[in-house]
This record gives structure tokens, sequence and C-alpha cells, in this order.
């Protein structure tokens, strides 16, 4: 008697929860959305204007104080964002946010001048398409990916440290398993992320402050994963000029 009065109960629940983590991830994908948006534009902005890239560089055509501070300032954003989530606001994180979109964009803008036009809207678009069956697989897979989301996180650190030394062996072979090994590090990422923002929407209460927080963080974690992705795909496939 008690299983037939429970079970039509549970349903409802899982089925509210299950409404309430699709509203969540459709906020985050949202807000990833706007930020790449951001950064792309600004990217070709800079990148195809020379006026504009020539404020990153001196007249020697080496990067300048300015330039440095658009490379690292976007870390410090990741930073300040995710140790100071519980005391900032949702307003203050989005403008954070997009201040780190732009910052990124320019940044960037780099790419125009190493590599083809034709060949970066190529490695976008597959990496748009595996973003996405990744995402898709971490929504709807039921193995849990917790295991696997340490395993590669260890591998980001990795690939840092080997990024790193790379700078100064300057070998291609590195780079090339470098480049590798980030793909697959990301491309696994993005679902395991997908996978813990499902379970973290279908434990929050919709609509509050502190759950639209939380979407603005998911959101980060996923662009950075699309970024990444994007990047290592372009060292591998990119046709440069």
């Amino acid at each position: 008697m008690d299983n037939n009065i429970k079970s039509p109960i549970d349903r409802a629940e899982n089925h509210q929860a299950g409404t309430i983590a699709k509203s969540f991830l459709s906020n985050v994908f949202t807000y990833m959305s706007a930020a790449l948006a951001i950064t792309g534009i600004v990217a070709y902005w800079f990148g195809t204007d020379d006026s504009l890239i020539s404020i990153m560089y001196s007249t020697e055509g080496g990067m300048n104080m300015f330039g440095y501070f658009v490379m690292f300032a976007p870390l410090g954003l990741v930073l300040l964002m995710s140790a100071r989530f519980h005391k900032f606001s949702s307003v203050v994180l989005v403008a954070l946010f997009i201040l780190f979109s732009v910052l990124m964009g320019m940044s960037l803008s780099s790419i125009f001048a190493v590599y083809t036009g034709s060949s970066i809207a190529s490695t976008f678009f597959i990496t748009s398409g595996t973003f996405t069956a990744m995402a898709i697989l971490g929504y709807t897979t039921k193995t849990d990916l917790t295991k696997l989301g340490s395993i590669l996180m260890m591998g980001v650190i990795g690939i840092i440290i080997a990024s790193v030394v790379n700078m100064f062996m300057q070998s291609g072979m590195m780079d090339l398993i470098i480049s590798m090994i980030g793909v697959l590090i990301f491309t696994g990422l993005t679902a395991y992320d997908v996978q813990k923002l499902k379970r973290i929407g279908s434990g929050v209460e919709y609509g509050t402050e502190e759950t639209n927080k939380l979407a603005i963080m998911g959101a980060l974690s996923l662009y950075l994963d699309f970024i990444n992705l994007f990047l290592f795909l372009l060292r591998l496939m990119g046709g440069k000029k």
C-alpha cells in the first residue's frame, strides 16, 4: 500500500527535479553562448584591424605591458570569481564574466595572424560539433563520470606543466603530443562538467540568486572547456599562413 502511494509522489518529484535541471542547464548554456559570442566578435575585430592589435605590441614587435595584462588578466578574473563566488552578487559575476570574455577575445585575436581564416572557421565548427556531442553524452549517460573527472583534472595540470617546459624546449613533437592529449582531456571534461551541472541543477531551487550564480559559474566552466578544446584542435588542424 505504501509503495503504491509513494510511487506517484516519487515520480512527480523526479519529474520536477528533471524540469528544474533542464531550466538550470538552459541558463548555463545561454550564459556560455553569450560569452563565446562576445569573445568571437572581439577576437575577429582586433585580429583583422592592425590599429587595434598594435595596442598590445611594441614597435619592436614584442608584446608590451598592456599585451601581457590582456594575456594574464583572464586567469586572474577566473580565480577572483571562484574565490569570491559567495560574496559577489549575480550582477557582479555577470559583469566580470563579460569583462573576462572581452579580454579573452583580445588575447585570442593573435590567432588571425597565425592561422588562415578558413581553418579557424572550420576548426570552430568541428569544436562546436564535438562539444555538442559530448554535452549530450554527459547529460544522457547513466555512468557516473566523477572518477573520470578527477583523472582529467590531473591531466589538465600535467599538460600545463608540459606546456611550460616546452616553452623552453621548443619541441615540435612534444607540442603535437600535448595538443592531442589536450583534445582528449577537454573532450572528456565537457561530458563530465555537463553531468556535474545536471546534478547541481537537480538539487537547486529555481529562480533564486544562488541558483543564478551557480549557472554563471557553470557557464564559465563550459566556456573554458570549449575554448581549450578549440585551441588544441586549432594547433592540430589549423592551416598556418
